[in-house]
């Protein structure tokens, strides 16, 4: 089996790291991060914190030098996806690509491109330590499932699932992605722009009872939207966000929104609050404070530039 990582940031760097301790996958990781994929070739990928492990996956910033790939993993950040995809299509024209990104929408910009969708949804997060070397934070669970409109067969699902596992990121093929998925989003759209706004972890965000209102604002919200879907959420985001701000959880886990506040890159707002709202507007249901933290910090990135 060949799998192809695409995007070697925190997340996709866990699932690169990981799946390379399989003597029967072989591990591609395509970022255009040049330094990252120097270092990863001649030091190999190193993750440290939650789990100590280091992998040996061939990377590239060349997309021309990808081979055809069984399953391709996207792990970028949602507002590459579109690029991404369309610079290495060629390594999957018979393969099947999953989608392991935060927010909604990253399985339809990948369907154009490629023959068969799996839409995934991943726990784990992390960050990049310097070139090469990741700290894995948070440990978590991942389910993958077929998208509708262009679902991969359900034996790949599994087979990929599987290796997942193996490797030792703990992975279920699932019939039906959806609750999973919206159940991240909803937990994500809740806590990260909250942390972004304030620069607190997660944990100083929840002992807030202020801040903690309004993280169960935003969930309520976002159950409405699924709720109008037909979306039976696998769990409640709620006890989700409370889970994770125990210590020994997340509670000093700075979310990748602020992450990226920090260092004045673009966010995800829009994949992630934003696109429940949208959401939320095409199904007629309220979603004024996931409406609101879309402005905050769609102003907070403008005020970088001007």
């Amino acid at each position: 089996m060949r799998v192809c990582v695409v995007g070697c940031g925190a997340v996709g760097s866990l699932f690169a790291a990981n799946l390379a301790q399989l003597d029967d996958v072989e591990v591609w990781a395509y970022d255009l991060d040049r330094a990252h994929v120097d270092a990863i070739n001649a030091d190999g990928l190193r993750l440290t914190g939650a789990g100590g492990v280091v992998g040996f996956p061939r990377a590239t910033a060349d997309a021309a030098e990808l081979p055809s790939c069984d399953f391709g993993i996207v792990a970028t950040k949602a507002m590459h996806t579109e690029a991404a995809i369309a610079a290495i299509a060629h390594a999957f024209a018979d393969g099947a690509v999953a989608s392991v990104q935060n927010g909604v929408g990253n399985e339809e910009a990948i369907a154009p491109h490629v023959a068969r969708v799996i839409r995934g949804t991943t726990f784990p997060a992390g960050k990049i330590l310097s070139p090469g070397v990741v700290q894995w934070d948070v440990k978590g669970d991942t389910s993958l499932g077929p998208f509708e409109p262009r679902p991969a067969h359900a034996d790949e699902i599994e087979r990929l699932a599987d290796a997942c596992t193996r490797g030792g990121m703990p992975t279920t093929a699932v019939p039906d992605a959806r609750p999973a998925q919206w159940r991240k989003v909803i937990f994500n759209a809740a806590s990260n722009p909250i942390g972004a706004l304030t620069g607190l972890t997660h944990g100083r965000v929840c002992e807030r009872p202020g801040l903690r209102a309004l993280v169960s604002g935003l969930v309520d919200e976002g159950k409405a939207v699924a709720a109008a879907q037909g979306i039976v959420l696998d769990a409640d985001p709620e006890e989700l966000i409370d889970h994770a701000a125990r210590p020994e959880v997340a509670y000093d886990h700075r979310a990748s929104m602020l992450q990226d506040v920090d260092a004045r890159r673009r966010t995800e707002i829009d994949y992630l609050n934003g696109g429940i709202a949208r959401f939320g507007r095409e199904l007629g249901v309220p979603t004024p404070l996931n409406t609101a933290v879309t402005a905050l910090v769609k102003a907070l990135e403008d005020s970088w530039v001007r």
